[in-house]
């Protein structure tokens, strides 16, 4: 069945994350380096916290690939934890673990007990029935998101076959708000490729590297906006027929599977709610002068965030995700002891002040796994060049559409 399958395990503090990416085809040139840098690029961000500092996450593939191109089989791949060398007793695999070899390691072998307000802690202790909160943090981490970043970085290189490109940047931190305009995927790279908030505007830039300074100051955390587009893509990826086929419910249920998105807006969707429908709705217009591979049916503005009825329509696909604040925080809030029942403060973990930048990395590369599965659903599965031929076939079909 045409698709694409990924899979992750591995704790955050465990000896390493793992992935398994089934569906792509057989002949993908695999390109290592954007890889690494897909990799490097969500570990940076201002606000970040000390576990960064640590680690220097590397992909390293141990399947599916064979002097630099895909077989067409499961892609295997691994990201080592260097901290996991200060947690060898905490997190042992064996019943015989190690002993403690310094204070510290010690103290991270105690449980933790007192769940922290709007994390997983204490609904999966309750589901699991755990004693100690840990055996629900360590997979609850956003230290898991390492592995969606590669398995994106394996579907952006997919997706470039068929001309489809993906960029992402934050909107908003805090109170800091970048100017509500629309950007093209080549903007965003040109103009954040230097920014450590991931910012296409300077000045709201330096607005929101000031609310995280001044978050870090009161030992708070910060949320913010961030904003996935993708360009190049034909009319008529997704289905309208069936609730589970359209594809803005689909690109809906990838961004809120990460960690600290709360809510999702496709194009102008949470404005569109408050304006007459005559403001909304994008006018259809056919320009037979457009570049050659183009449809000549487009849209004259693009509010609908290149959707219709779950269906892509050739314009820009603008996904926005709205991420809370951390949980954990240096300041911590009140909870209950899970042994004692007893009010104490939550507990402190090694935690971000705001991953609002590196968050806008993982929202790309779950809009890009979203988008290599519905072209492959579309187009087949087997050797690139049969899927690129069918693909071309469509595309021709879409270019001269009539009835």
């Amino acid at each position: 069945m045409a698709g694409l399958v990924f899979k992750s395990a591995g704790e955050s503090h465990g000896p390493q994350l793992t992935g398994i990416l089934e569906g792509l085809p057989s002949g993908l040139r695999v390109d290592f380096e954007r890889l690494a840098a897909d990799m490097a690029e969500r570990q940076k961000g201002f606000g970040r916290g000390g576990r960064m500092k640590i680690e220097r996450d590397h992909c390293e593939v141990t399947a599916g690939v064979r002097h630099g191109i895909t077989l067409g089989s499961p892609i295997a791949f691994q990201i080592a934890n260097k901290d996991w060398a200060n947690w060898q007793s905490a997190m042992s695999v064996t019943d015989d673990r190690p002993e403690p070899s310094s204070e510290r390691e010690s103290q991270l072998s105690q449980p933790r007990t007192v769940p922290r307000p709007g994390h997983a802690d204490l609904a999966g202790a309750q589901k699991h029935h755990f004693a100690d909160l840990r055996n629900v943090l360590e997979r609850a981490s956003a230290r898991e998101t390492a592995v969606r970043v590669a398995a994106g970085a394996f579907a952006k290189m997919f997706l470039s076959e068929f001309g489809v490109e993906t960029a992402c940047h934050v909107r908003r931190i805090g109170g800091a708000v970048a100017p509500d305009q629309p950007w093209t995927v080549a903007d965003i790279r040109t103009k954040t490729a230097d920014s450590d908030v991931r910012c296409v505007d300077p000045k709201a830039a330096e607005a929101m590297r000031d609310a995280i300074k001044h978050a870090a100051a009161s030992a708070d955390t910060l949320g913010g906006v961030v904003e996935v587009v993708a360009t190049g893509l034909v009319p008529g990826i997704g289905d309208h027929t069936q609730w589970d086929s359209k594809l803005d419910g689909i690109f809906a249920r990838a961004l809120m599977s990460v960690h600290s998105i709360k809510a999702v807006a496709i194009g102008d969707g949470v404005a569109q709610a408050g304006r007459l429908g005559s403001t909304v709705h994008d006018e259809i217009l056919f320009d037979t002068s457009r570049t050659p591979g183009q449809s000549a049916f487009h849209r004259s503005s693009n509010r609908a965030g290149g959707l219709e009825g779950g269906i892509t329509n050739g314009e820009d696909i603008v996904l926005r995700a709205y991420a809370k604040p951390i949980s954990t925080l240096n300041k911590p809030l009140q909870s209950v002891d899970i042994h004692s029942k007893a009010a104490a403060a939550a507990f402190v973990e090694r935690s971000d002040i705001c991953s609002v930048p590196a968050a806008a990395v993982v929202c790309e590369a779950m809009v890009a796994l979203v988008l290599a599965d519905a072209y492959l659903s579309s187009f087949g599965s087997g050797a690139l060049g049969d899927i690129l031929a069918r693909f071309r076939l469509y595309k021709s079909g879409i270019d001269d559409f009539h009835v």
